[in-house]
């Protein structure tokens, strides 16, 4: 075993490393650190869209595939669209993406606004 000092973000750690095989699968031994990091403060709950009217909603429902912000909306209720149209733009990683409507049809409501933060799998607008 070597024991080694690591210091990440200015916090001092000693870890001790197992060296060679034994041909099984030993338990991991944890190294308790010379000095704990510091605990970052947990993140906003991002307020949730607000809720379509109840029978307002269409049929084919519009995700998000990722997180993210809402920086345009490209569409509004009653609008007819195609199938590859954009209707949202959406930015994740510093990279613009555009949410298309996945077949033909009308949109029957735009569940998000410019700003609005979305999680995975939230509905951004319904088509009919």
């Amino acid at each position: 075993m070597k024991n080694y000092t690591i210091t990440v973000n200015g916090n001092v750690y000693e870890v001790t490393v197992e060296e060679g095989f034994t041909g099984k699968a030993a338990a991991p031994k944890a190294a308790a650190p010379v000095q704990a990091p510091k605990a970052a403060p947990a993140p906003a709950a991002a307020p949730a869209p607000a809720a379509a009217p109840a029978g307002a909603a269409g049929s084919v429902a519009v995700t998000a595939p990722m997180p993210g912000k809402i920086l345009g909306v490209k569409a509004s209720a009653g609008q007819a669209v195609k199938k590859g149209q954009v209707i949202v733009i959406l930015e994740a990683m510093k990279m613009e993406n555009e949410i298309v409507a996945p077949q033909d049809g009308t949109v029957a409501t735009i569940n998000v606004a410019v700003g609005d933060s979305v999680e995975p799998g939230a509905t951004l607008a319904t088509l009919n």
